[in-house]
Parts: C-alpha cells; sequence; structure tokens
C-alpha cells in the first residue's frame, strides 16, 4: 500500500482549476519526469516536464506576437505528437480557445469549421496538407497566420510561416491570462447526422471534471506509460489520453502510426492503451483469420 501510495501523485480539479494550470501544476510537481515519448529521425525522444515548460513558453511567445485578445480561436491540425500539446497549451495560457481539426478532412469542411469558428491561427503539418488548404484559401480571410510545421517551399501567400521560423529560439513561460474555470477552453466540431458540423462548446472545468471522474473509474501511477493512437481532435483520446494522462503524472507516447501500431506495441509496452471496439475488432479478426489459414491442431 505504500509503494502505490508513493507511486499516485493526482491533480484535483481545486488544484488545477484550468486545463493550463493543470499542465503547470504537473510540471511543478515532476519536472524530471518524462511527460512525452515520440519518435523522429530514427529513434524515440523522451520530453520532460521542465523541458515542455520551456517548449509550451517559446510557442506562447510566438502567440503573444500574433496580438490576439482572450477568446479568439485558434485551430490544431496535427496528428498527435508534442507540438500538438505545446500549442494548444500556449494557447489556454493566453485565454485563447482551441479548435481541434482531423488531419484527413476535406478542403471544403476545414473551410467552413474555420469560418464558422473564426479561427486566427492554424497550425498544421504538410506540404499535401497545405496543397488541399489552397483549393480553398478564397474561403479563408478569416485566418491571419498559417503555421506548417514542415518547410513549404514557394508558396506566395504572406500569411504562411514555418514553425522553425515562427517560433523564437527560447523564452520565459508568462502566467496565465486570468481564467475563471467555467470560461470556454475549446470548440469541438462533430459531424452530427445531418448538415454541417457542429461546433461543442466546452469550458476548463467541464474537462477537468470528466478527467477526475475519470480516475475515479480506475487509478493511474506516476510509472504508467500510455501509447497513444487514436486522434487527439476526438474528445475521448483528448480528455483520457491527455487531461487525463497529466493529471495521474504518467508518461505519454506517441505512436507512430496505425500500420506500425503492433511494433510500437512490442517497442513501447504500455502499461495503458485507450482504443475503440473496432480496433479490438480488428485484432479479433486477424488473429481469426491466421488460426483459419492454419492447420486445424494450431
Amino acid at each position: 500500500v505504500e509503494m502505490q501510495t508513493q507511486k499516485e501523485d493526482v491533480i484535483t480539479p481545486q488544484q488545477a482549476g484550468t486545463l493550463h494550470g493543470l499542465f503547470v501544476e504537473r510540471a511543478r510537481r515532476s519536472p524530471e519526469n518524462a511527460a512525452y515519448r515520440y519518435f523522429q529521425q530514427d529513434s524515440w525522444h523522451d520530453l520532460t516536464w521542465r523541458e515542455m515548460l520551456g517548449e509550451v513558453a517559446r510557442w506562447q511567445s510566438a502567440l503573444l506576437r500574433e496580438n490576439m485578445a482572450a477568446g479568439d480561436r485558434v485551430a490544431i491540425m496535427l496528428r498527435n505528437c508534442p507540438q500538438w500539446v505545446m500549442f494548444e497549451q500556449a494557447a489556454m495560457s493566453l485565454g485563447l480557445v482551441a479548435v481541434p481539426l482531423y488531419v484527413v478532412d476535406r478542403p471544403d469542411n476545414i473551410a467552413y469549421i474555420l469560418n464558422d469558428a473564426q479561427v486566427k491561427v492554424l497550425l498544421f503539418e504538410t506540404d499535401e496538407q497545405w496543397q488541399a488548404l489552397r483549393t480553398v484559401i478564397g474561403q479563408l480571410g478569416c485566418v491571419q497566420r498559417f503555421v506548417s510545421m514542415d518547410k513549404i517551399a514557394r508558396n506566395g501567400d504572406p500569411r504562411l510561416q514555418c514553425a522553425d521560423e515562427w517560433l523564437p529560439p527560447q523564452a520565459t513561460l508568462q502566467p496565465e491570462r486570468e481564467r475563471k474555470r467555467d470560461e470556454l477552453a475549446t470548440i469541438m466540431y462533430t459531424s452530427g447526422t445531418t448538415g454541417k458540423p457542429k461546433g461543442v462548446m466546452l469550458s476548463h472545468h467541464n474537462i477537468v471534471y470528466n478527467a477526475c471522474a475519470g480516475l475515479q473509474t480506475f487509478p493511474i501511477r506516476t510509472d504508467d506509460t500510455w501509447l497513444s493512437f487514436l486522434p487527439l481532435s476526438h474528445a475521448f483520446e483528448r480528455t483520457v489520453g491527455y487531461y487525463m494522462s497529466m493529471m495521474g503524472g504518467s508518461t505519454v507516447a506517441f505512436a507512430r502510426s496505425i500500420p506500425l501500431l503492433a511494433e510500437d506495441l512490442k517497442i513501447i509496452r504500455p502499461t495503458i492503451l485507450i482504443a475503440v471496439p473496432r480496433i479490438f475488432e480488428r485484432i479479433y479478426n486477424a488473429i481469426h483469420a491466421k488460426l483459419e489459414a492454419a492447420p486445424p491442431l494450431r
């Protein structure tokens, strides 16, 4: 019991206050612990909570230069990665409202959401995404800054900057703009069953409370490791695999891709995996397909 107590370090909603408050408190408590594990240039790398603080400061400084007011919207169109967290935490520290987008979506759908939410800054990843956005660029007058993770040559749009150029080399994290827990934190667009996507408005307390309620269902220890592969643009992965894991102080590893998921499972050896029924059905079907092709004795 004593060992288990030592490995549990849960941040309460009262201690967190807001979603950015949750991040700052986790970094204060566990500065040298591994926060995130990610794959880059043929190897896996770890980021500590202290390092995450420094990175969030850089993104915060870049967003400050865009001169937005609290309540303005910014959008994220990235696969699961540490930069997703950095950008969103920086935005929330300034009272901005995060709008997550699916990485694979029709350009007209993306344009509708960006306009509906009046998004001012869009963070995306690849040249392929930019080429898709260019087909609807005439509809994206509300966006004052496009930020790409990859370098994009000959773009012709002065609003586009590569993250390496947009971000300062280093910065000091400024205290969070005063926020109440019931203020708007994010707008999550869901397709619904008819018509255009619907924006669901969620407060800081909505999400912090849900994450806390999840921890009442099963305990998270600081030595747990998660493997994140469901999209962070969905409420399930974002609430459980991002905020809940942060609340419990464990490490999150970002899977490289769905095709490499089986290999990543062997390498990362997670203690916690968030999945939906379809994933388990695929595993079940794959096992049975192999069994049917094998000799009867197998």
